[in-house]
């Protein structure tokens, strides 16, 4: 008698998953091991090694093979040292992370920022963040791929995006001078640009925008009365408490809020659609197999905690632009099961990493 599984059960739908997680691993290894097509930084690499990733890379869990990456690696240049050969004609975008002090993470990429925000903005409600609707982006642009992404997320749903640009390195600085004044003033400065824009274009329907800046702006508006539906928001400074202040107070319950975790490294993650039986802690699941985020012992990152542990976000990135294998992050979750949107690992209570010695000073971003 033949079993035919239930291809609409998690457990089928987790081992599919993996399987194609599998698959991925093993295309982008070879890609970026390859001399024809891949980058001179892992080309080097290979080189001192002992072993070739391109057969011995056989699915994900091989890439514990691999020394954690670390990003000095990313600090400084020459900075097409991470361009595939494949690429090597290609128009090359440079997107930075951190920078408020000492030299900043570079990041090459050429179409990756469009896939990863096409693939979350059609996540998107079309209730909440109608097609056709145009945006205003109000957060952090400069060096960061946030300006160009946001747009292209805009654009991608048929929309027009308007910008007000934020500089978190420049708040960082404000406040470790104990210049509260002048962040505060920095702060309303950029609120009263957005208010602007908001009041002259009633067209702007979405919203993304970071926690802190979200509040101050609803300190002085109805954003429902405004005609925002949606409000798309990032950053580690949304908590659980977060969540449901931002929902129930700052959006009176009527516009719709989808928090992401994401940075330049990765893209995007997708939270869990919301479901009050979480107590409104936020749980993300990351783009797999474009990018996988497990949660790990610090002190021994080669072990994944169990789930409903707390541990340090480690991250993974795969696709043909840019390969980051074990890539410990700044940042802490819980391990949290697959779920029915997403049959994979997600990581909920996402906040900066208590283990640092100094700790990390996110200002209104």
């Amino acid at each position: 008698m033949t079993i035919v599984p239930d291809t609409n059960s998690t457990e089928y739908r987790v081992q599919e998953a993996r399987s194609r997680l599998d698959a991925h691993t093993r295309d982008i290894v070879s890609w970026h091991f390859d001399p024809e097509t891949g980058c001179p930084f892992w080309l080097d690499y290979a080189s001192k090694l002992d072993w070739d990733p391109r057969t011995e890379v056989r699915g994900y869990a091989d890439l514990d093979r691999f020394d954690p990456f670390q990003d000095e690696w990313l600090r400084g240049g020459p900075v097409r040292r991470w361009v595939p050969r494949a690429y090597a004609d290609r128009p090359i975008s440079v997107f930075e992370t951190g920078g408020s002090t000492g030299v900043p993470k570079s990041r090459i990429s050429i179409e990756d920022f469009r896939i990863d925000y096409e693939l979350f903005g059609d996540s998107l409600s079309n209730e909440s963040f109608p097609r056709g609707g145009d945006w205003l982006m109000l957060g952090p642009t400069g060096p960061r791929r946030l300006r160009l992404a946001i747009e292209h997320l805009c654009q991608h749903r048929g929309g027009v995006c308007f910008h007000v640009d934020m500089d978190p390195r420049w708040v960082v600085k404000l406040i470790k001078s104990g210049r509260v004044t002048e962040m505060h003033a920095y702060r309303d400065h950029v609120i009263h640009q957005g208010l602007t824009l908001l009041r002259a274009h009633e067209g702007i329907s979405c919203l993304f925008t970071t926690p802190k800046l979200l509040e101050a702006l609803c300190e002085r508006v109805s954003l429902n009365r405004m005609g925002v539906k949606g409000v798309f928001c990032g950053g580690t400074q949304l908590t659980a408490q977060f969540n449901r202040f931002a929902r129930e107070e700052l959006l009176e319950g009527v516009v719709d809020f989808v928090p992401t975790y994401g940075n330049t490294l990765m893209g995007l993650a997708c939270p869990k659609p919301f479901d009050p039986a979480d107590n409104y802690s936020i749980i993300y699941h990351p783009p797999n197999p474009r990018a996988m985020m497990e949660v790990v012992d610090p002190e021994q990152p080669e072990r994944i905690v169990d789930y409903g542990e707390l541990g340090r976000t480690r991250l993974t990135t795969l696709t043909k632009e840019f390969f980051l294998p074990r890539f410990l992050e700044r940042d802490e979750g819980v391990r949290r099961p697959p779920c029915e949107a997403f049959p994979w690992d997600g990581v909920a209570d996402v906040r900066p990493f208590s283990g640092f010695a100094t700790p990390i000073v996110e200002g209104v971003y």
